[in-house]
């Protein structure tokens, strides 16, 4: 788990042009309340080096990624959770995404942050048969955001041939 000091929710080692951590963390409570997640979540956006350390750390994949979720551990005693858990984002690869996608990369953020919010509140998109892919295109819609990223790595048809998006 990711380690937030003086109990920040957001923590920016990477700016993003147009958001803001108070932003980010009005955007993590509207997302939270949407999906509905109860107790609170952390997110880190840094650099692709950074999410790869943590990616090859704890998951075993020594490469970058764009986002990575942490849930927290239940509490022994009481069975409750101080928070939800930790989301990480690649600032290096939000980039990317937005500028090859069409949008600003501040969307790409929240776009990010609410799919990592989705596995801590217990989704699974490689398990679940699409459910976690109808509920977050309802949220993004919701929430006003683009395309997200389970969208992104369906197959799509295209004039009666099928493509892979990337």
């Amino acid at each position: 788990m990711l380690s937030l000091m003086e109990n920040k929710v957001v923590i920016f080692r990477k700016r993003i042009a147009g958001l803001s951590p108070v932003t980010l963390e009005r955007f993590v409570l509207r997302a939270r309340r949407a999906v509905p997640l109860r107790d609170p979540v952390n997110v880190l956006v840094t650099s692709s080096s950074e999410l790869r350390s943590l990616n090859r750390r704890f998951r075993g994949a020594d490469k970058a990624t764009d986002v990575l979720s942490f849930p927290a551990p239940r509490d022994e005693h009481n069975h409750a959770r101080h928070s939800a858990g930790d989301v990480a984002i690649s600032s290096d690869i939000a980039r990317e995404n937005a500028r090859r996608l069409g949008h600003s990369v501040a969307d790409e953020v929240k776009i990010l942050t609410l799919h990592g919010i989705l596995h801590l509140a217990g989704f699974d998109h490689e398990h679940d048969q699409g459910e976690m892919a109808r509920i977050e295109r309802g949220l993004r819609q919701q929430l006003k955001l683009e395309a997200g990223l389970i969208e992104r790595a369906q197959p799509r048809r295209t004039r009666g041939a099928k493509r892979r998006t990337a």
